[in-house]
């Protein structure tokens, strides 16, 4: 089965579909910004992933999926809530641990959850939720619901054994999930290069007879065009499908990694050549003729946004002590 390439020029967008992608992948930057100020202050405990440079992913694949579908994702997940709609103050209360947050203060950065709205985590084991988004797909074939699972994972998480286990099974009984890899080119501090056989991910269903394509995950309208296209197939019952997205992170691995894996003009090159933020604006801008100042509204509004998150997140009270017995399974 071979791999396609997204096309060359995207579907266009309606100058209100720019308008919303820009504005949710501004929210996403400066929010994540924030989260980075935390923890350097100490706010934040433990591990946080920030999603800067890959906002058009989830914009993009949050445009291509309707009501009723399920998200599933792994520890790199703010910028996923955020697309869903959670409250950003919820979301920033569980970077720091607060009773007020999404999982109650106990889930933290990576392990957010919101079954209400189809996001099923947050998970922290690389490539564990890959089985569990293609069981989320069976159930959805076994129930006859026409909903679809978008499974995300990174590429380091594509060389996990569990994930050609989930492919194999996804085809047998052709559930209905896309399978979302988010290759920002560094599986922690490992190239890929350096770190798998084949560098085109898209390909990595071959063996199983599943289709996949390679995207340009910096412009937010490939994304949702590729997206769309395999989301619709997968509703119409033609099974899974892979989408190899494109990107790039700005920062390290996590907030303790201090990237020195990569050269600063690599990293320099991409923000100011192929920032997904910087393509949208230029098209406001360009095409549609909007007001630099009605953009710098947008930037201005959602820098608020942010910091009311990060004022309410750290004087929200902490989870009561009783809470280390509720949610625990034995």
């Amino acid at each position: 089965m071979k791999s396609q390439t997204t096309k060359a020029i995207p579907s266009s967008f309606t100058r209100e579909e720019d308008l919303q992608a820009y504005e949710q992948m501004v929210l996403i930057r400066r929010f994540e910004e924030r989260a980075g100020q935390l923890y350097g202050e100490g706010l934040i405990a433990g591990f946080c992933h920030l999603y800067i440079g890959q906002e058009a992913v989830v914009v993009g694949m949050q445009m291509a999926i309707e009501e009723g579908d399920q998200v599933i994702t792994g520890y790199r997940d703010h910028g996923h809530m955020l697309a869903l709609g959670v409250d950003p103050d919820i979301v920033m209360a569980e970077l720091t641990g607060r009773a007020s947050g999404i999982s109650r203060g106990k889930g933290g950065s990576m392990h957010m959850f919101s079954p209400k709205l189809g996001f099923y985590g947050g998970h922290g084991i690389v490539g564990a939720q890959v089985s569990i988004g293609t069981g989320l797909a069976f159930v959805n074939k076994y129930k006859e619901n026409d909903r679809v699972c978008l499974t995300y994972f990174g590429d380091g998480a594509s060389n996990q054994g569990q994930v050609y286990e989930s492919f194999n099974m996804a085809k047998i009984w052709n559930l209905p999930v896309v399978y979302v890899i988010e290759n920002n080119r560094y599986g922690m501090g490992t190239s890929i290069e350096r770190a798998s056989a084949t560098i085109d991910l898209s390909k990595r269903g071959a063996s199983f007879n599943i289709p996949g394509e390679q995207v340009d995950a910096m412009d937010v309208r490939a994304v949702r065009e590729a997206g769309q296209r395999a989301v619709d197939r997968a509703r119409a019952g033609e099974g899974p499908y892979i989408l190899e997205m494109l990107t790039y992170r700005y920062r390290g691995h996590s907030m303790s990694d201090p990237a020195k894996y990569r050269s600063r003009e690599e990293v320099q090159q991409m923000k100011t050549r192929n920032d997904p933020i910087d393509r949208v604006m230029a098209r406001l801008l360009n095409d549609w003729k909007l007001p630099a100042d009605e953009l710098k509204e947008v930037d201005r509004r959602m820098k608020e946004v942010a910091i009311k998150a990060a004022k309410f997140a750290t004087i929200s009270p902490e989870p009561d002590l009783s809470e280390l017995y509720t949610d625990v399974y034995v």
